[in-house]
Parts: structure tokens; sequence; C-alpha cells
């Protein structure tokens, strides 16, 4: 039975809702969004980015379109967690992957850099963040990669275990939150230990309770303590909480009210990972649809339901949410008091302070951030081998993403972004250089041309991405002689375990410009 709510409680559900757009500055969507609908948030991915002063003219006037019609600032969110996953690069300091922090792992081990520098680094990051406008960073990644088949995880993990994962994860949050912006853990409950990516379809963690408490939960629980700021869950599903096996942890009241509310105590605010990806919003996979999935995941207890990319769909989350409310189905208590967890955490002086921000921020890439950043990127290095001889005619082979992905934006968003290929170093070598791109998928084209063209080399260089996810790629490695292999692992550094004999081999957790720069240092001293 429906009832009317108040025209004051229903202009502030939008608030529940944080949309993305497409556009270097605002476009008709958004800002009927911002104006219409009343969302309280806006995420930026790198279709968004192009430079520093864009990036802050953007968020200004995005808040000055949303101050036109409330003065509840909006959230600006962006997964700017490092390495890897980087949405803003050119103009601001480099950050490494979480993992080559501890930079540790089964089968290596170097020293890494220390909890101090990793919260020092974080600090850096999120205050440039909070100089062109963003306010809300949705990082630190809490998730332990224990599962090397993680397709979606790896290198954005700290580690393979909750105690390195709560050390660093933790150094992570407070040089966030000391630089004025709010940080946001995550995957909750934990995506560490799956083998499938949710944004493709319904993953599952199989393990008791008393396992998810002692590992999974524990950097959770420790961020919690430590007074993060937002929580943001993970599209799966885990049986020892919730037995529905359709109901992925988002979706779930016993994950995110009776788990994280009223076992974990959690007071902040739990945001949805995007409401648009496959486990959720496909229905011929079991998902529930966006929309509809934006009502449950608030009805079980989460306060920001996160659509990114489609209007249609934001736009239904919105009504869908209203009418919820006036059918009972979700209560105005437990609205009012999502609002005011958002309202509280919109009170910290990066959300607060817009206005005070210069239209183009002058504190960006400064020596002594740069300095630091390449520390713990050197330090983050694997390197087993000999040096690349630069005198050998060179076949070069770089795995490249050639289709983008949710996570995998590098080099294919709007913005120009530099390749993550080793070239350019080999270049100023002087070396001899023939590359070869292929896809991480290695067609049969592809495994032919590599063939073909490392048949008489001298000297292979293979730069692999995820070789262990892709049987194509682990084929071809296996096809080079190993005396005259010079291996690097351009994302996850369990690559290098499949060639133990290996000329050379190392890795950097990443295959960005400042992450090949470390590895230069070493592959040609």
């Amino acid at each position: 039975m429906s009832h009317p709510v108040s025209a004051e409680l229903r202009a502030q559900i939008g608030q529940l809702v944080m949309a993305g757009f497409d556009g270097f500055m605002p476009d008709a969507a958004i800002e009927s969004l911002i104006r219409e609908q009343r969302i309280g948030g806006v995420i930026l991915f790198r279709r968004n980015i192009d430079t520093p002063a864009q990036v802050a003219a953007l968020c200004r006037r995005l808040q000055e379109i949303n101050a036109q019609v409330s003065d509840v600032p909006l959230l600006i969110g962006i997964d700017q967690e490092g390495g890897m996953v980087m949405r803003i690069e050119e103009g601001v300091t480099p950050l490494p992957s979480a993992m080559a922090y501890a930079s540790a792992y089964a089968s290596h081990a170097v020293a890494g850099c220390s909890p101090a520098d990793c919260e020092a680094l974080h600090r850096v990051g999120a205050d440039e963040l909070r100089q062109l406008g963003v306010n809300i960073n949705f990082a630190p990644s809490l998730d332990i990669n224990n599962n090397r088949a993680n397709p979606v995880i790896g290198v954005r993990s700290f580690g393979e275990n909750s105690a390195t994962v709560t050390v660093y994860g933790l150094a992570a949050q407070r040089g966030i939150q000391a630089a004025g912006i709010a940080a946001t853990a995550k995957h909750f409950p934990g995506h560490g230990d799956t083998a499938t990516d949710s944004h493709y379809a319904l993953p599952l963690v199989p393990h008791e309770k008393s396992r998810l408490d002692a590992v999974e939960l524990a950097p959770f629980k420790a961020a919690i303590a430590a007074g993060v700021d937002a929580i943001m869950t993970a599209h799966v599903v885990f049986p020892a909480i919730e037995p529905d096996t359709a109901t992925p942890a988002t979706l779930s009241r016993k994950v995110l009210t009776g788990l994280l509310r009223e076992e974990m105590g959690f007071e902040g605010v739990i945001i949805t990972d995007c409401l648009e990806m496959d486990a959720i919003a496909d229905v011929s996979k079991g998902g529930v649809g966006t929309a509809q999935g934006a009502v449950a995941a608030i009805a079980a207890g989460a306060d920001i339901a996160l659509v990114s990319h489609t209007l249609v769909r934001q736009q239904e989350a919105v009504q869908l949410l209203i009418a919820a409310v006036e059918q009972g189905y979700i209560s105005e208590d437990q609205v009012v008091k999502s609002i005011e967890r958002i309202t509280l955490l919109k009170q910290r002086r990066a959300m607060q302070n817009w206005r005070d921000l210069p239209m183009q921020a002058a504190a960006l890439r400064t020596p002594a951030a740069l300095a630091l950043a390449a520390k713990v990127q050197q330090q983050a290095v694997l390197f087993s081998g000999a040096s690349i001889n630069r005198a050998l005619p060179t076949v070069l082979v770089t795995v490249e993403l050639l289709v983008r992905t949710e996570i995998d934006e590098v080099a294919l968003g709007a913005s120009v972004s530099e390749r993550g290929t080793f070239l350019p170093f080999l270049q100023e070598a002087g070396m001899a250089v023939n590359e070869l791109i292929i896809s991480p998928q290695v067609s049969e084209a592809e495994f032919a041309q590599v063939i073909a063209a490392t048949a008489q080399a001298e000297q292979i260089i293979f730069q692999s991405y995820n070789a262990t996810r892709f049987a194509r790629q682990m084929q071809l490695i296996a096809t080079f002689d190993p005396a005259k292999l010079v291996l690097i692992a351009g994302r996850n550094p369990y690559d290098l375990d499949l060639v133990p004999q290996a000329k050379t081999k190392i890795a950097a957790c990443s295959n960005r410009p400042a992450a090949q720069k470390a590895m230069a240092g070493f592959l040609l001293p």
C-alpha cells in the first residue's frame, strides 16, 4: 500500500544515487540528473579526464550546477588506486599499484617500502585530488589476493595475506584521509578469493564464517576501527552469510545490515560497486537489473547506489527508489538515516571548501612527491638474471589491452595516454628493436606472427599481461628459448614463474610509465 512521501524527503532521495557521464565538461545528461533528480554524487572515469586544469574546471562546474539547486555539495569520486587503476595520469604524481608497496608474494620477495612511505605517498596523491576538486577516492582496496586466478584484483591488492593487506591498506587509508578527502575501503566483504570478474558474472566465495572472520574480514574490521569514511560493496556471493546464492553481498541485508552495520559496527557510508556491472545488470545471467538493483541495495542497507554509465538507468534508479519509499518497501526512517550519514560525510573540508580551490592547481608533481614515488616504485622491482644486451638485434613482444574494460582503461579512454610498453627505453638506449603488439588472448594470427618474427631472434623481450590467465599467452611464452628470453611481467608478477630458466625476469606490478622507468634502471643500467 502506497503512502505519500513529503516533498522534502522526495527531493532528498536523489542523494542516494551517484552517477557518471561522458565528456570533459558536464553534458546535458549529468546536468539534468543534478538539477532534476538531485543526485548526490558524480563519479569520474578516464573518459572525463584530459589535463589537471580541465579536471579542476570540470569539478568546479559540477559543484556550481549543484549549488543552484542544493546547499549540500556533491560527492565527486574517482578510482585513483595507483598503478594500473589511475584515472588521472597526466600532470599528477604517479602512484604505484597496491601490490608494489609490500612487493612480497609467495614466489619472490623484496624488502618493499615502509608503511610510513605508503601513507605519505597516498597522502600526496589524495591531496592532488583535493586540489582538483575530487573529494572521495574509491581506495584503498582491502581485498586479499589469495587466489592467483583472480581476474580483477591481482596487483590492486596490497598482498596475499590479511596481515600485509591490513598494515599497508590502513597506511593508505590514513594518508588519503589526512589529505582531507574521504577514503573508501573496498570491496566488502572481499573480492580477493574469486576466479570470476563481477563485471561479467557473479563470483562466489565458499568459505565458512570463521575463515572469513580470520582472513577476508580482518582488514575491514581494522579499517572500521581506524575510522574509515566509506565502504564499497562487492558483487560477490558469500553463502556463509547470505544462504541465497543468487544474492550478492551488494543486495544482501544479511551482509550489509546484519554483518557490516550490526556485527562489525560500521557507522559510515556504504556505497555499492557499479550496478551496471553484469553481476547485477544482466538479467540473462541472473542479475536483477540496474535500477532494481539500486532499490535492492538500498533496502539491504547501502546508502549510495552507484550507476556509472547510462542515463536511462540512472533516471530509472532514482524513480524506482522514490516509488519504493512510497510503497513502504524502503522505510522513510532508513532513508533519513542514510541521508544523515551522507550529509555527515559531506562535512569534510574537501567537500565544503570547493569554492576556495584555484581553477588550476599549482602544487602537483612536486620534486619531493616525485622522488618519493620513484623510490617506492624502485623498491618494488623484482629482478633476477642478466641485463639486456644492447648490441643484439631484439624483438619486443608487447601484450597490450586492445579492448576497453571497466578497470583496464589505460590508453583507451577519451584522453590521450601513454602506452604501457618498454619500447621507448630500448630506443633511448640506441637499440635496434622490432616491436609486435598482441592482445592478451593471442589470436591465431598473432601467435603465428610472433613465432615467425622470433624464430631467428638473438634476444626476445616479452612483456606479458596476466599471462597465467590466458592459455594462449602461456603457450606462446613456452615456445621461446629461455636463454634468449627477457620476461617482463606487465601486470601480475606471477607471470615470472612461467619460465623459471629465463635469462632475465623482472616485474614492477604495473606496465605504466613510472613502473617501466624503474625496470629500465635494472635492465638497462
